[in-house]
């Protein structure tokens, strides 16, 4: 079925090719939306799809980092703030920063000598304690519940911002064929407005001569 991750034949290429996956998901609820769109808060959550791949690229950035050795402080704050998009960034820039984030993370991924390589996470409120450590196993999994979850979250906003679902979106931005199972999304247009300088592209509506 289209949409899945291709066949795997050990764990780290399952891992890898699932937080691809949920990445993905991710970019996909952002496709075709304005900046506007991509920071509005369209439900009584304070969450916008472009401050949840924000917040996407600096948790995967941040726990993958402790995986590597590289344990830093965990402070409320920032986490707080990597819901929001200051002025500077714009969803083209959080996208890129969750790119980049992704080919750290495959690059670490392929580095490590084994999965079950154990670290200690920094003391924070929230962080699960063990004095055995968490394995990199783990790391990458909760990594994956992380992405996965939020990719959800996602795709409800997007729905409330113009009703368009997941498959839809998945089959515009991977240039899928129209079929009878599914449509690819297209822009919607406001007929009324757009008058006749509105072409077939830009999705359904009244032809020439159609009433």
């Amino acid at each position: 079925m289209p949409g899945n991750p291709p066949s795997v034949n050990t764990e780290r290429e399952a891992l890898v090719a699932y937080l691809v996956q949920q990445r993905d998901g991710l970019k996909y609820a952002a496709y075709g939306l304005t900046e506007q769109q991509a920071r509005a808060r369209p439900t009584v959550s304070a969450l916008s799809v472009a401050g949840l791949i924000k917040h996407a690229a600096t948790t995967e950035k941040s726990w993958i980092q402790t995986m590597t050795g590289m344990v830093d402080s965990a402070k409320e704050r920032a986490y707080l703030d990597s819901f929001t998009l200051t002025e500077e960034e714009t969803l083209e820039s959080v996208i890129a920063d969750l790119d980049q984030v992704a080919a750290a993370t495959e690059a670490a991924v392929t580095a490590l000598d084994d999965l079950g390589h154990k670290v200690r996470l920094p003391a924070a409120p929230w962080y699960p304690e063990d004095p055995e450590g968490f394995s990199a196993r783990w790391i990458l999994l909760h990594v994956l519940e992380e992405l996965a979850r939020h990719a959800g979250h996602a795709d409800i906003i997007r729905e409330h911002i113009d009703g368009a679902t997941m498959y839809e979106l998945m089959a515009a931005a991977e240039g899928w064929p129209e079929t009878d199972w599914l449509k690819p999304w297209r822009p919607k247009v406001d007929w009324d407005s757009a008058g006749s300088n509105v072409n077939e592209d830009s999705g359904g509506g009244p032809r020439t001569g159609e009433k």
